[in-house]
């Protein structure tokens, strides 16, 4: 009787099966079982839609509603070196609005085995983390007389030293530089201003050494039996040229450095789990099938496509539906001149001159045969 329930409401074999399964794995009495199936066809009812349903709307506004009530607590700092998370709000409309670069970019990387360890992950982030020069001096003066900028490194093994030196030397050609017993001199043209020499200081100090570029704030967390590199940065790519990041696992919330690193897929389900995980830290529960809809229409091409008038909405086929989103006057100009036709397939056109929509009752034709 109970099989016959979910036959009723057209639950997929692979439901019915794992529902087998479990009763079997638990040891379920045939009451037991009964029970679980009731509930199960209860759930599935629930979460049906039925023919007709305008869900595109009620994906929108379910949606849309909870995050205008959204508190303020807008950033978050993981962790004690100060890595800023944007939450709430922002973070919705960077999704959404698919910015390309978002306020606070975090990499979330986890280790191979061999070094899912303490010590191994502090090696790892000491690898990948953005060395610049002024981490390997100790003091740097300027000699106003003679033009010069005098450079002390801390102690460091003769490779570094040779290594900095290189850098300066390819880095300014037009200056001498000349590498003393134990300091670097750079000697600029006798015509140099003060500002000519504090310009050249400046970028000495973030002239490019070690590890991976923008990766700065980093912390290490235990996540279960993992050890994780919370990381800042944009530079994902190259991080995942490192053996010792595990490939498969690890993520940055940037959805376009996931999309060019991993493609359309991973972009998409990033989308879908920083919604999830916006959403959840407000206390707020939607359904996984309206932002996985809305996920859908932004990715389904094969590129990202913002919500707005230079993305999914100003690309409707409607001519009305895009006029009556944003640029009204644009949107009418540009489809007379193309002679384009609407078809008034849609729900808002169809309003807009008060006909019926395509929608529940009114996506169904009334067929009669009046002889009969």
């Amino acid at each position: 009787m109970s099989e016959n329930l979910l036959k009723t409401y057209n639950v997929n074999n692979e439901l019915i099966e794992e529902i087998e399964n479990i009763a079997k794995e638990k040891k379920l009495t045939p009451a037991k079982k009964e029970k679980l199936i009731k509930r199960v066809a209860e759930e599935y009812k629930k979460g049906a839609f039925e023919p007709g349903e305008a869900f595109g709307i009620i994906a929108a506004q379910s949606i849309s509603e909870p995050a205008t009530q959204m508190t303020m607590r807008t950033y978050h700092f993981v962790g004690t070196a100060g890595i800023q998370v944007t939450l709430g709000l922002p973070r919705l409309v960077e999704i959404f609005d698919a910015k390309r670069e978002p306020s606070n970019v975090v990499m979330t990387l986890l280790l191979e085995k061999e070094y899912n360890t303490e010590k191994g992950a502090k090696e790892v982030a000491e690898l990948i983390t953005e060395k610049c020069l002024k981490n390997y001096i100790e003091t740097i003066s300027l000699d106003l007389t003679d033009k010069k900028i005098k450079i002390k490194l801390r102690k460091c093994t003769s490779k570094t030293e040779e290594m900095i030196f290189e850098l300066i030397t390819k880095k300014f050609k037009t200056q001498k530089v000349k590498q003393l017993k134990e300091s670097i001199s750079v000697t600029l043209k006798p015509d140099s201003t003060v500002r000519d020499l504090q310009k050249i200081k400046k970028k000495i100090l973030e002239l490019h050494v070690e590890g991976i570029p923008t990766v700065k704030d980093l912390i290490i967390v235990k996540q279960g039996n993992d050890w994780v590199i919370k990381a800042s940065g944009v530079n994902f790519k190259e991080i995942m040229k490192f053996n010792q990041i595990d490939k498969m696992r690890s993520y940055t919330n940037n959805i376009y450095e996931m999309l060019d690193v991993f493609g359309i897929e991973a972009a998409r389900s990033i989308m879908i789990k920083e919604i999830k995980d916006t959403l959840k830290q407000q206390g707020l529960d939607i359904d996984d099938r309206y932002t996985k809809l809305v996920t859908d229409m932004m990715t389904f091409t094969g590129e990202i496509q913002a919500i707005g008038r230079y993305g999914v909405a100003g690309k409707k086929s409607s001519v009305l539906v895009r006029a009556g989103f944003e640029e009204t006057v644009q949107h009418l100009v540009k489809s007379s001149v193309a002679n384009e036709t609407d078809h008034f397939n849609s729900l808002f056109n169809n309003v807009m001159v008060n006909q019926q929509i395509p929608a529940g009752t009114g996506m169904f034709d009334l067929v009669s045969r009046m002889d009969e």
